[in-house]
């Protein structure tokens, strides 16, 4: 299965701020068109969750947790999409992964996941 490719993590003091991206590559682009992109998270020992979700239309939706301190954008010529992560905090700790659906509920992918730690 070909894999989203995501970037942007790593570890951060509690406060500050980091940005992942993800691109959806030509192996999945040429097969659908992404229309909502999101990004998920897991932390150790509890289940993933939806962080953030951007349509094809910009039209985003947030988690309670990230309301205010997380941005969601995508650049749709590049097939790309963006978390910006502003004041993190230790439960922001996570695996965070990146997820593309086309029209068809068949059409999705997920990226590998990129860790970002926040200490306090």
């Amino acid at each position: 299965q070909v894999l989203l490719v995501e970037s942007g993590g790593g570890s951060v003091q509690a406060g500050g701020s980091l940005r992942l991206s993800c691109a959806a590559p030509r192996a999945i682009t040429s097969v659908y068109n992404p229309l909502d992109m999101a990004w998920y998270r897991q932390a150790p020992g509890k289940q993933r969750e939806m962080v953030a979700r951007v349509t094809s239309a910009g039209r985003t939706n947030y988690a309670d947790a990230v309301m205010g301190r997380f941005t969601i954008s995508r650049n749709n010529a590049r097939k790309t999409v963006y978390l910006q992560m502003n004041n993190l905090k230790d439960e922001d700790t996570a695996v965070y992964y990146c997820n593309a659906q086309g029209a068809n509920a068949r059409d999705a992918s997920w990226g590998q996941g990129t860790q970002v730690t926040v200490s306090s």
